[in-house]
């Protein structure tokens, strides 16, 4: 099994930075989207695997491109999250998840996965680093061993979670992958 770990391109709060940080539901920008193009050709993506896609509209526009028209899982599990976590840092605008309610209206019947959990109002981006543990780790029992390649489009902060609760040790904001990188992981 592997799992590709996408981070988002270049998005609308990250020009004029950090004074636009507070940009609700930021969107690709021109570059972002060159970005993402030009890793679609790179990334293979099976109509067998496993997409999971971070509540945001950078994400999924990410999504919407490397997919090229096939389908994916939006799930609040894999939406930003602070790294490394600090109570005393205020959430950012940029940062705040679509609600159910937005994604059916922006991007119709695309499928979400949330377990029913109560997890839409704030996400995972600040809740206790336990929560998050039980949420990340239903979330890899479900996926089990029923794919090869699981691709999560998400956030640095939020790959950096998932990177150190699979086993990495020793990870930093330094570790972050940038503008549309990419990490591999086997198992």
């Amino acid at each position: 099994m592997e799992f590709i770990f996408i981070r988002h391109g270049h998005g609308e709060h990250l020009n004029d930075y950090p004074n636009r940080l507070n940009t609700l539901h930021p969107s690709l920008t021109e570059y972002g989207i060159f970005q993402v193009t030009q890793l679609r050709n790179e990334i293979k993506v099976g109509p067998d695997d496993l997409v999971l896609v971070s509540p945001t509209k950078r994400t999924i526009e990410t999504a919407t491109i490397i997919k090229n028209g096939m389908d994916f899982i939006i799930s609040p599990f894999v939406g930003p999250r602070m790294f490394p976590q600090n109570p005393e840092l205020p959430c950012l605008t940029c940062d705040h998840i679509l609600s159910k309610t937005e994604i059916t209206n922006l991007y119709g019947d695309t499928e979400i996965l949330d377990f029913n959990l109560d997890c839409w109002k704030e996400g995972i981006n600040r809740i206790e680093q336990d929560i998050f543990e039980g949420y990340a780790t239903r979330l890899l029992e479900w996926i089990g061993q029923s794919y090869k390649k699981i691709f999560i489009i998400s956030h640095d902060g939020t790959i950096t979670n998932y990177r150190i609760l699979l086993g990495e040790k020793g990870l930093t904001r330094k570790d972050f992958l940038g503008e549309a990188g990419v990490y591999r992981m086997n198992f």
